[in-house]
């Protein structure tokens, strides 16, 4: 992909991740451009003059200053105030590829024409966006109404040139003057004009980026979870008839009846998962010291698809508001033509950030919840009364003598628990801000950012699942190495074992865990199933 071309309704999440980490340039379409040209030509003709009515953030004060008028001749100054003023983020800088996702979102916002402000500020983010000057932007002080106003005036105190705001350029921290000047951006000082600085800093923007890329990395996580619970699957012989089509047909749920399907092509063909394999008895099967067919495996086996299924339907939940909210204008005011053929400016609320709150909350239990999936499966391979037979801890022989892995198994627990905290939904909290003209916000970039946290922390549980389930099918190996994995169990296996250097006794578990858990932030073992047997859904 050479380029996106932003329309103002066409823009994808994937083109997002595109433009964000893979530095795809932008480009206005040539319908938006004409438009907004169209509507300032109007503004500048009909409306900047000192006669002109109370038209907010226009020629008035904003916020709770919004019954101080500002005259025509101080208005220029008044667009400098405003970004400086609101330039109020704190903390460590966002990254670079949410920075880039935000430039994005904003660009396309204002493809729909209701912005108001000038196409020279446009382009000048355009090129800002192209040429790789993203501003340095603290990551906390927006509580997602008013959209970004503080993230977003750290932006656009870049694009006016700004001598102590400072971007990065080529890997460097600069001056947003010389950030500029290398990036040969020109003039270095821009001035803002009438509505160019609130159309600049108001919008659902910053956060709609984060949970754009938030939900890219959830939605691959949970192929990754499927992959590592079907290695678990075969580790303890699970039973397959949890996952027949025709009880998850009836059940109706389209994530249960996917995340099914994608269990039966993990494990198509494993003899592992056979009454046969089950048929050999393990010596530490203390519980069944004389076979007996496998009648129901735990929940966490069992109840696997009903369990991703319903995050998976969360996850397409999300992308739906995700994709309506990148292609919405989030501005306020916003100008629109009346049936006369003139504009209207009207006040509004697009700009608070409820929808994408409560799509990050959800999508924060989502994932939470497979991770408490996966522990349970961790827990119960070093569980020799819940896994027929596997060796206790999978310590190596002697067991006593080995400890095997009870504190790895511990991290992922202690993760687990960490996830559960931080699924306190951020779209049910509000404190009420400047001087209650705010009096109700929805704290979307907290949701956004706690959702991160998240999404970090599920592959460490992954890996470890990996790990386990792994050291379980290679500690028996001499006794049920003749059954053969599935077909895509098989490819994570091999991987896995190309990746941590198993021995049949303890070891430095670092050298162990560090490697399943990269595994597991990569994708790589997904990826080499899926170019194997074809993409899974």
């Amino acid at each position: 992909m050479s380029e996106v071309m932003l329309d103002g309704e066409n823009i994808e999440i994937e083109d997002i991740v595109n433009i964000s980490r893979h530095h795809v340039q932008v480009r206005i379409a040539e319908s938006s451009r004409k438009e907004i040209i169209k509507v300032r030509e109007y503004i500048e003709k009909n409306w900047i003059r000192s006669d002109a009515p109370p038209i907010y953030g226009f020629n008035t004060g904003v916020g709770k200053l919004k019954d101080f008028n500002i005259s025509v001749e101080d208005n220029d100054l008044f667009q400098r105030n405003i970004i400086l003023s609101h330039c109020g983020g704190v903390g460590d800088p966002a990254s670079e590829e949410v920075v880039r996702a935000t430039m994005a979102v904003r660009l396309n916002a204002f493809c729909q024409g209701v912005s108001g402000l000038r196409i020279e500020v446009v382009d000048r983010l355009v090129e800002m966006l192209n040429k790789g000057v993203h501003p340095v932007i603290p990551v906390q002080g927006s509580v997602g109404a008013c959209g970004d106003l503080a993230p977003l005036a750290h932006m656009a105190s870049v694009l006016i040139g700004y001598d102590a705001a400072e971007a990065y350029y080529e890997g460097e921290i600069l001056s947003a003057p010389e950030a500029l000047k290398r990036a040969g951006i020109y003039p270095i000082k821009f001035e803002l004009k009438a509505k160019d600085a609130l159309a600049l800093i108001n919008g659902t923007t910053m956060f709609a980026g984060m949970a754009v890329l938030n939900y890219y990395d959830a939605a691959k996580l949970v192929k990754e979870a499927e992959a590592s619970a079907s290695l678990s699957i075969e580790a303890m012989r699970g039973e397959l008839a949890a996952f027949d089509e025709r009880i998850h047909l009836v059940r109706r749920q389209k994530g249960q009846i996917d995340s099914a399907s994608n269990i039966r092509r993990l494990v198509r063909d494993s003899e592992r998962t056979t009454e046969d394999a089950r048929k050999v008895h393990l010596k530490h099967d203390v519980l069944h010291p004389e076979y007996q067919p496998r009648v129901q495996d735990l929940y966490s086996i069992r109840c696997l698809p009903q369990v991703h299924g319903s995050c998976r339907d969360n996850l397409n939940y999300v992308r739906e508001i995700l994709e309506r909210e990148i292609n919405a204008a989030t501005d306020n005011p916003l100008v629109f033509w009346n049936e006369h053929g003139e504009l209207d400016f009207l006040s509004g609320g697009n700009f608070h950030g409820e929808p994408i709150a409560f799509a990050m909350d959800i999508l924060a239990m989502s994932l939470a919840e497979i991770g408490n999936i996966s522990e349970r499966r961790i827990f119960a391979l070093c569980d020799s009364t819940l896994n027929y037979g596997l060796p206790p801890m999978l310590a190596g022989e002697p067991a006593g003598l080995n400890c095997g892995y009870p504190v790895i198994s511990c991290a992922a627990a202690a993760i687990a628990s960490e996830n559960k905290t931080l699924c306190f939904p951020a779209s049910v909290d509000t404190l009420s801000t400047k001087s209650n003209q705010e009096d109700h916000v929805s704290m979307a970039p907290w949701a956004c950012r706690k959702t991160k946290q998240i999404i970090d922390n599920l592959p460490k549980i992954i890996g470890i699942e990996y790990l386990l389930a792994s050291r379980a099918i290679y500690i028996t190996r001499d006794v049920l190495g003749d059954f053969k994995l599935g077909a895509g169990t098989q490819i994570a296996y091999d991987v896995l074992l190309d990746n941590i250097p198993f021995t049949d006794n303890d070891t430095y578990m670092p050298s162990l865990s560090k490697g399943a858990i990269k595994l597991a932030e990569s994708g790589e073992i997904v990826g080499k199933i899926e170019a194997a047997i074809g993409d899974l859904i």
